[in-house]
């Protein structure tokens, strides 16, 4: 997706000016010699929540829906024919007691069976594998089924026969390939013998998951995470860390140990949006805190849980106290965040450390951060999050708490959580901000006065609104603008992360979203390429970027922000030209050798605003990157209208 040119860049500019007429020139120097600040590395992250079908039927590569029959409709997703029953005796997951019982259909010329519909269809790439698992037990003797995957036709694509031999629990597990790339499949099961046989937990994953894992990921919905580099991960949410009640809220013990085991929870997401109602939307906990510190650790990022403080959905039950659990009756919340940090960073010694390295995984993840609470505020949350702050302080020290601002950037009670973070010493305080393109391009410079004193900011869920549209280009070089002012701050913004992340194209409830996907395919918004250029240009610290010693936010809508890598021994300049025309810049940079120096330019341009990227035209705007020289301390350049643009010079 990146293109390489090599020109001198000298000729190049000297083109383009007796072809266009531009503005003045900006003069803007860059402090080489005197580095300001630290940039940390959690700086430019990712922040998941299963909605829009982010988990079941996204990034958690299952294909079977409603897989161990445990939704309120135990057979919601499937479709049964002849002598089918839903049963719970001598079940073998105490959690999941519901299985299926096939029975003859009481003649032979007639069938039992049932089928599967998928999350919005089975979806089946040409010579591709997947592994077919499923518990199972007869009555008596043996049995056999008939596992097919079929068109939405009926025909059978592929097919295999699984003789069920004992009548105890037990897990069976075959291999179908696909002899074509279909869109919409079912997965389809007969009874193939005159015995009854008991079936549970039926699943059906592409062997080629990310990593190879049987419990895995979809391959290139976690790539797109891997290829953004960042440095942090929040998980698993978002308002579903909350419930639309607390018998609803995400419980991480819940969704460890034996992936059988882990009971189904209804998602917060179901009915939210009057628009946009999906019932049969729930968590399998298949996706679960285990799989979410692997992927962290796979993809190289910190992980950032946030857990339950006692409060349901403050928007869904607003100021009732009767629907949060009293301050004095937190103890279990505590215990369940105090035994998550066990579970993350204790020995096998410990309980918790034992399972996990039950689950595959001895060493220690290595957890440093715990946000308590999603997106809470007034009394209720900073009374609650008081308790947590003494408890985890005496047990944990170590562990860097982050405290919530509420669910605006500002206001009365953004103000008083912040006066509450404050109070209760928290380390980082989660702002949020979904706003539209000119907020975003107007609050540049929206940290450049924060009090130093403060605590640290995390900006945990932030993207540009435009109203009616999916992803665009305008909200996506609004939030470039927005970033030079994270950069231009980083001694006090130390993590953000764009948010939601995922959207199943028929399952999406919110946008925009960051990643695109249907059942076979899956697109980068333009979004995504400016938390990317973000994020592999983060440097290590902060340099003095002015004009007329003023910060560049804004001003004839140019904005600009400048880092150094001491480590890979490079300068990024980050610059983003929202002006309808173009923008000459004269660059000084203090303290940079004479002689004659390279750099790559990376741009991100779209004439049209509306531009986006999409699953039938993925690449509309990405960005081009080519190679230039320039001379002694002075770049001289002209921006394109509407870009991003990056400078990646070598020292």
């Amino acid at each position: 997706m990146m293109k390489t040119k090599t020109f001198i860049f000298s000729l190049l500019v000297c083109v383009c000016c007796v072809q266009n007429t531009v503005a003045q020139t900006h003069h803007i120097n860059v402090d080489i010699k005197k580095p300001l600040y630290s940039v940390q590395k959690t700086m430019y992250g990712i922040f998941f929540e299963d909605i829009n079908y982010g988990a079941d039927g996204g990034l958690y590569a299952e294909m079977v829906k409603n897989r161990s029959f445990e939704f309120p409709q135990h057979l919601l997703g499937w479709t049964t024919f002849g002598n089918v029953e839903v049963r719970t005796d001598n079940a073998r997951f105490a959690r999941n007691p519901h299985y299926v019982r096939l029975s003859s259909p009481g003649h032979k010329e007639k069938r039992t069976g049932l089928d599967n519909e998928g999350f919005f269809g089975i979806s089946l790439q040409s010579a591709s594998e997947y592994r077919f698992s499923l518990w199972a037990k007869t009555q008596q003797g043996k049995s056999a089924i008939r596992v097919e995957l079929i068109d939405r036709e009926s025909n059978v694509l592929t097919f295999q026969k699984i003789s069920i031999d004992s009548k105890e629990w037990k897990k069976y597990a075959i291999i179908l390939k696909a002899p074509s790339t279909v869109a919409n499949a079912r997965l389809r099961i007969f009874l193939d013998s005159s015995e009854s046989v008991d079936l549970e937990h039926i699943s059906l994953f592409p062997v080629d998951t990310w990593k190879g894992r049987e419990n895995g990921l979809r391959r290139d919905l976690a790539q797109a995470l891997a290829d953004l580099h960042p440095g942090v991960f929040r998980f698993p949410g978002g308002c579903i860390v909350e419930g639309v009640n607390l018998e609803t809220r995400y419980q991480w013990k819940n969704s460890v140990g034996e992936v059988e085991n882990r009971p189904l929870n209804e998602n917060r997401w179901e009915y939210t949006f009057p628009h946009r109602f999906f019932p049969d939307y729930f968590q399998s906990y298949g996706l679960g805190f285990y799989e979410f510190f692997v992927l962290s650790e796979d993809i190289g990022a910190e992980p950032l849980p946030v857990i339950n403080c006692g409060l349901a959905c403050q928007y869904q039950n607003w100021e009732n106290a009767q629907a949060h659990v009293a301050v004095s009756d937190l103890e279990p919340y505590i215990q369940d965040a105090l035994d998550l940090i066990e579970f993350a960073n204790g020995d096998e010694s410990t309980t918790w450390g034992k399972l996990r390295a039950e689950m595959g995984h001895p060493a220690a993840f290595n957890l440093k951060f715990l946000a308590v609470g999603n997106e809470q505020w007034g009394k209720f949350y900073a009374e609650r999050l008081e308790v947590f702050v003494k408890a985890l302080r005496e047990k944990h020290p170590e562990i860097k708490i982050i405290g919530s601002a509420g669910p605006s950037p500002d206001g009365k009670e953004f103000d008083y959580g912040w006066a509450e973070m404050k109070r209760l010493k928290a380390d980082l305080v989660d702002e949020h901000y979904y706003k539209n393109p000119a907020w975003f391009l107007a609050n540049a410079n929206r940290y450049d006065n924060y009090d130093r004193r403060m605590p640290k900011i995390f900006a945990g869920e932030y993207a540009c609104h435009v109203p009616n549209r999916k992803n665009n280009f305008e909200a996506a070089l609004s939030e470039a603008a927005f970033m030079t002012g994270l950069e231009r701050n980083a001694d006090i913004v130390q993590m953000c992360t764009y948010a939601p992340l995922f959207a199943h194209i028929e399952g999406w409830q919110w946008r925009p979203d960051l990643i695109w996907f249907d059942n076979l395919r899956s697109v980068r918004s333009v979004n995504w390429y400016v938390q990317q250029l973000y994020a592999t240009h983060a440097g290590t610290h902060v340099l003095k970027t002015t004009e007329n010693k003023l910060a560049i936010s804004g001003a004839d809508s140019l904005y600009a922000s400048s880092v150094i890598d001491k480590e890979k021994n490079a300068v990024y300049l980050k610059i983003v030209n929202a002006s309808t025309q173009k923008l000459k810049v004269r660059y000084t940079l203090l303290g940079f050798a004479k002689g004659e120096h390279n750099f790559t330019h990376t741009l991100l341009h779209a004439d049209n605003l509306d531009a986006e990227n999409t699953l039938d035209k993925p690449f509309t705007v990405v960005p081009q990157s080519a190679q230039y020289t320039f001379s002694d301390n002075i770049l001289e350049i002209e921006l394109k209208s509407q870009s991003f643009n990056v400078f990646e010079i070598k020292l």
